[in-house]
């Protein structure tokens, strides 16, 4: 999949900390070379396409 092709909507699965209060909530849609991540809020908008160990690196750290 080119990271510029759109992503299907069934593919974006919500952050478990996203509700209807607001706040910082993102959507993540996995592919073999790139995860994209959106604003749940917003998905208007342009989604991040990242290195699949680039968002791993991340999200071990955010587990901290």
């Amino acid at each position: 999949m080119n990271a510029n092709q759109p992503v299907s909507e069934s593919a974006w699965i919500k952050s478990s900390y996203s509700s209807g209060a607001g706040g910082e909530c993102i959507e993540v849609a996995t592919r073999p070379a790139k995860v994209h991540v959106r604003d749940s809020k917003d998905t208007t908008r342009a989604a991040l396409a990242i290195e699949p160990t680039a968002w791993a690196t991340f999200v071990e750290f955010a587990a901290r």
